[in-house]
């Protein structure tokens, strides 16, 4: 006699059977009781976004724990880490030339860190960097990002050229992750620091887009005319809804595999 399912276990064997408009659903309506409960809770929701880069943070040093501890780099996508590096700098010149708060501070030990990441990758662990796996091309992403930066930014007093700049980075930061997730839809099977690190990027990309969805519904749609006129304030919700969707698939495996004990994650064909 076959021992009987645990919840858990049972739920997502129901949710695997369904087909993806079901799910897309259930994904939707997860987000919105998500943000139902973070409402409830987070009385300032400025410290989402905080939260945000601080679980960013913690992903970056389950990396950096990686590296150093089993010195090989192998399951992770140096393209991804350089799309950051990218997007944190351009990002870091808007804060110093339009606006310098804590997010700036945020944002420069990040890239300190993932400009470190880059550089063990690159230079000391390369023997065990899978390029072929990392196979992404990057002109996919920063062509586009770049082109819609030049027609969609925002429509601020600031200088031309720095809104642009600003606008490149948000929409970068929404795909960042994609060669991350080629390297682990190549390989199939992801290892549990590099599980851990996506994990914690899904967790944050949740976090900042939730960040945005609830200063919109306080302020009663102020929030977006603050940010201007035109298609640059419904831009700017996309990209944060786009990054947490990306990464919602894998965050499911994630989570039922760490709830069935599995210390390797393995992904089954078209996940990410």
């Amino acid at each position: 006699m076959r021992p009987p399912k645990r919840p858990i276990q049972a739920v997502s064997t129901w949710v695997r059977r369904q087909p993806p408009k079901v799910k897309a659903f259930l994904a939707v309506v997860s987000g919105m009781v998500a943000l139902v409960l973070l409402r409830a809770v987070v009385h300032d929701h400025d410290n989402l976004f905080v939260a945000a880069e601080a679980v960013h943070a913690i992903g970056i040093s389950v990396l950096i724990y990686k590296l150093m501890k089993e010195r090989t780099c192998a399951g992770l996508s140096l393209k991804s880490q350089e799309l950051t590096a990218i997007f944190l700098a351009v990002r870091l010149y808007c804060s110093f030339v339009m606006e310098y708060d804590i997010h700036t501070i945020l944002d420069m030990t990040t890239l300190a860190t993932t400009s470190w990441v880059i550089y063990m990758i690159r230079f000391k662990l390369r023997s065990s960097y899978m390029e072929d796996k990392d196979n992404f091309a990057l002109y996919y992403v920063v062509g586009p990002c770049a082109i819609l930066a030049l027609l969609i930014h925002p429509s601020t007093s600031h200088h031309i050229v720095n809104r642009i700049a600003w606008a490149f980075c948000v929409y970068l930061e929404a795909v960042s992750v994609l060669p991350q997730l080629r390297v682990m839809q190549n390989t199939k099977i992801v290892e549990p620091f590099t599980a851990h690190y996506v994990f914690a990027l899904g967790v944050a990309r949740f976090l900042s887009c939730a960040h945005w969805v609830l200063q919109v519904l306080d302020t009663r749609g102020h929030l977006l005319v603050a940010l201007g006129y035109g298609l640059w304030p419904s831009m700017v919700l996309i990209s944060e809804i786009v990054q947490t969707f990306i990464l919602a698939d894998f965050c499911y495996y994630y989570v039922k595999s760490v709830f069935g004990g599995q210390l390797v994650l393995r992904l089954p064909s078209g996940v990410v």
